[in-house]
């Protein structure tokens, strides 16, 4: 019997997880709840299939060894029929840029930037650059901005900024995957930006907003990381326990505030709130 032919209750689960800023344990404490690795850390989540939306690095004690775990468990679940996969976070931008550019000025009529002003200020470590090789490179330049599954478009951003590379996921990602195999500072600048935008889902036209991205990208939800939790809700992080559903239901934030001492949420789609 073929893949394709297999009862779609035999299919695996999909489950996604947010930032995770360097915090490898609590991570891999994460996922070893969820039954996804086992007690040394290996994959053990069979035919299911795990996404991370980015924002392995900075502000956490070893975002290398975060991206290490998820590059292996990434060939792991392939051999076990399972899939993971990576969203590139703005994080992930800004380690990149920071490798690339350094303190070269980036053009600008608004004073004075580079990646290394900006990576200094948004928590970004030496350890993490110095840990960098051409596999980690090389292997997250070619991550894409948004996937579709499972009736989820799946973002690191919660911004509409992403139509501003194309109409459509595709268009988007290969937009984005050309400026990140150049080298102008200018374009590069431009994506680190784009991503570092929020809170478009909230308010009295949060609802609206997020239709329309759905509408024109696909899915039936958004899910995203980016903005912590309990930013969102005027909390202190150690209170979340569950991702954000808002905007009406189209819209699901899974950032728990790993680094600020909430919890690494690992999501299973599609999620309803407990009655």
């Amino acid at each position: 019997m073929g893949e394709e032919q297999v009862p779609s209750e035999e299919a695996g689960s999909t489950y996604v997880v947010g930032d995770v800023h360097g915090h490898r344990d609590g991570l891999a404490g994460a996922l070893r709840a969820e039954g996804l690795i086992d007690d040394e850390d290996k994959w053990s989540g069979g035919n299911d299939s795990l996404w991370f939306l980015g924002d392995f690095v900075d502000r956490g004690p070893d975002g290398i060894g975060v991206i290490d775990l998820v590059m292996r468990l990434e060939e792991e679940a392939e051999k076990a029929g399972g899939e993971v996969h990576t969203l590139l976070g703005n994080h992930e931008i800004l380690l990149l840029g920071m490798y690339h550019f350094g303190d070269e000025e980036v053009p600008s009529d608004f004073g004075p930037r580079s990646f290394a002003r900006s990576w200094e200020i948004n928590g970004g470590l030496l350890s993490d650059q110095d840990g960098l090789t051409d596999a980690h490179i090389k292997w997250l330049t070619t991550r894409p901005l948004l996937a579709l599954v499972a009736d989820h478009l799946l973002m690191h951003s919660d911004t509409m900024e992403y139509l501003d590379w194309g109409s459509d996921v595709d268009e988007i990602n290969a937009a984005a995957r050309e400026v990140l195999e150049g080298d102008d500072i200018s374009e590069w600048w431009e994506v680190w930006r784009r991503m570092t935008t929020r809170y478009a889902f909230r308010g009295p036209d949060g609802p609206e907003m997020a239709q329309r991205l759905l509408d024109q990208l696909g899915g039936e939800r958004i899910v995203h990381g980016h903005s912590v939790i309990a930013d969102q809700l005027g909390i202190h992080p150690m209170q979340i326990e569950d991702p954000f559903l808002y905007a009406g239901g189209k819209a699901l934030g899974i950032d728990g505030g790993l680094f600020v001492g909430g919890p690494c949420l690992v999501v299973r789609l599609p999620w309803a709130p407990e009655d």
